[in-house]
């Protein structure tokens, strides 16, 4: 049944895939179709359904990827680390700046690009999976982006409560539950994602006495 299966797709799949394109064109393609697919149906979703869905064969898909395996560090390389921004660390620690303006600017540009329906699927598809692609992810978060900013808190921090970890995945946490709540469970978020994010943050720094000048 399988040979089947596997004829009639290829019998399918030739007549879609007749106009050739440059490999790295096709490789893009397959990244971008890759990310809707993985975001609708889950990580456990079957190449040879994304093959149909590009209107190639699997062995075709297979040619740019050698194992599914590949194809999720594509994907993981264009939703995640492509949009982290490589000057954040360096902005966030510019003491130049008062921290609360390095904060609202960081979390304004990251809640940009992460609210958004494609990050917030394939994230939590990936940490319900046990994969290792969030994991990845929130560690690196952790190094470039959650231990500076520890590092800044402390050194502003005027109040008898020390900074921990745990504060920041605090802040971080609640902003990100503004795309959560849209894109995961389907309900309206704040008109202006601006006003809750900055609330948040005001909190965070009220906690420690920092100043908003500071």
């Amino acid at each position: 049944m399988s040979e089947q299966i596997d004829k009639s797709e290829k019998t399918t799949n030739e007549g879609s895939s007749r106009r050739r394109l440059p490999p790295k064109e096709r490789r893009q393609q397959i990244i971008d179709e890759a990310v809707r697919f993985f975001a609708e149906v889950g990580l456990s979703g079957k190449t040879r359904d994304l093959a149909k869905r590009l209107g190639v064969t699997q062995s075709l898909l297979f040619n740019y990827f050698a194992t599914k395996d590949d194809l999720l560090e594509a994907v993981y390389e264009k939703v995640y680390l492509g949009r982290l921004s490589a000057d954040w660390p360096e902005r966030l620690t510019d003491r130049s700046v008062p921290l609360r303006a390095r904060l609202l600017a960081f979390y304004q540009e990251y809640s940009a690009l992460i609210f958004e329906r494609h990050w917030m699927r394939i994230f939590m598809f990936s940490g319900l999976a046990g994969a290792d692609l969030n994991h990845r992810y929130l560690k690196h978060l952790g190094d470039v982006i959650f231990r500076p900013l520890l590092d800044e808190t402390a050194s502003l921090a005027q109040s008898d409560v020390c900074p921990t970890m745990e504060d920041i995945w605090n802040l971080h946490g609640g902003i990100v539950y503004i795309g959560i709540r849209q894109h995961i469970y389907c309900m309206p978020g704040p008109e202006y994602p601006e006003e809750p994010i900055a609330k948040a943050i005001d909190k965070y720094l009220l906690l420690f006495g920092i100043p908003h000048d500071a």
